[in-house]
């Protein structure tokens, strides 16, 4: 029987009752350590998907009924201490109770998750992905693959992202609005999507992507994502105004050169000061904002000069370029986990990757985290971001354990950047970030404690369920549904 039916409690299943009460507390353990059970090969185990999905036939956001999680540790992403032996109540995709078990009381007919040894923490906010990039800057697979199926890797991609823990994606670039609104009406599952559309570069820089050999092999593009190479400030305004046109709700600039880029260096400044500040007035006049993939000293200063709402790499912040982000409220999407899996990748399939990228990768590496520890000390804000599309998509998680390893960020600092901070900067704080009352139920249930070892929430099998407005989105759990004292309510 799934457990979305309750069949009426006859005299057996009392006795069946009765007997489990008897168990010794050997037995009990085990049954205990029988809840995590292996997924099937879809991502999704009957039990819960059944009692809650099977409400909300659509994937939107939230069933109609109710769920309970109690006994788990909470890391309800503020950055206060974790709660042992917490609860939490879902009804209608938001949370409605958390905090200790003995004051949150399971609803009568709630379906109830026996939690304990669990960790809950928020969804994980990733600020810097590319769904349509496919893993590996593969030349050849870019000439030989068509326009349309290029997009259509970003469906398999939006769900290893969800199904990694990530419930909430800023899409830096390359993807069209049209794959935002496809998750938002269920056709296929992912996160929930900030897209930038297009990403700006000026001729020769970042990103454009005229080759030596004189293809563009950025070209063609799906019709409602811009082409984004502009020099000077009316192509700036007119095309800054297209993306916005096409449905972004960021502006994405590149103001420095970058490692995969053929005709330019990371320590390069692009665009000027005057260009970005273009771009950052057009976008706030229909109250979006712009982040600028900067990675050079002096591309840095130009879109912090200029209003840029968050940097993405910062390769090569100095004392002054760190200052004027703790001056004006600047966010870093660190993206440490990028050059690494340029490096990695190119280890592993020798030729594949161009000489040039991999050179660039090993040269920036000790710089990049260098200066992330960097900011760290100093405090500048953090958003996590990955950068996924240059490494695989559903890796994203490893981009905390090299926060903590090469940032001297804590555990818990790693996890407040990639849940709270995330929002604040993404401006969705008021309903994501956190596991507080009255916000959308997007929430992770890890087999283990990511405290004490960071590295458990990047693996995928610790991950006993993930809930996206209160549906699961893969689950490894047995649950209970059964009568509730009247008692209660």
């Amino acid at each position: 029987m799934m457990a979305g039916k309750q069949e009426k409690p006859d005299k057996r299943a009392k006795d069946g009752k009765d007997a489990k009460e008897k168990k010794s507390g050997k037995n009990a353990k085990a049954e205990r350590n029988d809840k995590l059970v292996k997924a099937t090969s879809n991502g999704h185990a009957p039990l819960l998907t059944a009692a809650v999905a099977s409400r909300a036939p659509n994937a939107g956001e939230g069933s109609d009924g109710v769920l309970a999680i109690l006994g788990a540790r909470l890391i309800d992403g503020s950055g206060a201490d974790p709660l042992e032996n917490a609860g939490i109540v879902i009804k209608g995709g938001r949370i409605t109770k958390v905090g200790r078990r003995k004051d949150v009381v399971a609803p009568r007919g709630a379906t109830v998750i026996e939690a304990d040894g669990l960790t809950m923490l928020p969804g994980l906010i990733d600020c810097h992905v590319h769904l349509s990039g496919q893993w590996g800057y593969d030349l050849l697979r870019g000439l030989m693959t068509p326009p349309s199926l290029s997009l259509l890797y970003a469906v398999p991609n939006a769900r290893a992202t969800l199904e990694a823990g990530i419930t909430t994606v800023r899409d830096a670039g390359g993807t069209p609005a049209g794959v935002k609104l496809a998750v938002e009406r269920g056709l296929f599952p992912g996160p929930r999507m900030l897209v930038a559309v297009s990403f700006l570069s000026q001729t020769g820089g970042h990103g454009d992507s005229m080759m030596p050999c004189c293809v563009d092999l950025g070209q063609p593009l799906p019709a409602d994502v811009p082409y984004g190479v502009v020099d000077g400030l009316d192509q700036m305004r007119h095309k800054v105004r297209e993306i916005l046109r096409a449905g972004a709700d960021w502006i994405k600039l590149c103001t420095s050169g970058g490692v995969l880029s053929p005709a330019d260096s990371p320590q390069s400044a692009q665009f000027t000061v005057e260009e970005i500040a273009v771009a950052v007035y057009e976008a706030a006049t229909q109250e979006k904002r712009c982040m600028a993939h900067a990675q050079s000293t002096r591309g840095i200063k130009n879109a912090l000069e200029a209003g840029i709402a968050s940097i993405e790499h910062g390769i090569y912040l100095d004392d002054e370029a760190i200052q004027m982000m703790l001056d004006r409220g600047v966010y870093l999407v660190p993206t440490l986990v990028a050059p690494q899996d340029v490096i990695e990748l190119a280890e592993a399939n020798p030729g594949k990757l161009p000489a040039y990228a991999v050179e660039k990768s090993r040269q920036v590496m000790a710089t990049h985290r260098e200066s992330f520890r960097r900011a760290v000390e100093a405090g500048v804000k953090v958003a996590m971001g990955t950068d996924s599309g240059v490494g695989p998509h559903g890796g994203n998680a490893r981009e905390l354990g090299l926060m903590v390893e090469h940032g001297g960020m804590s555990a818990m600092e790693a996890i407040v950047a990639s849940t709270r901070s995330a929002a604040e900067l993404l401006h969705l704080d008021h309903q994501l970030g956190t596991l507080t009352a009255g916000k959308l139920a997007d929430l992770l249930l890890v087999d283990g404690d990511p405290l004490a070892d960071i590295h458990v929430i990047e693996d995928a099998n610790r991950l006993a369920l993930i809930l996206k407005g209160g549906v699961p989105v893969r689950e490894q759990l047995a649950t209970v549904r059964q009568p509730v004292p009247a008692s209660v309510h």
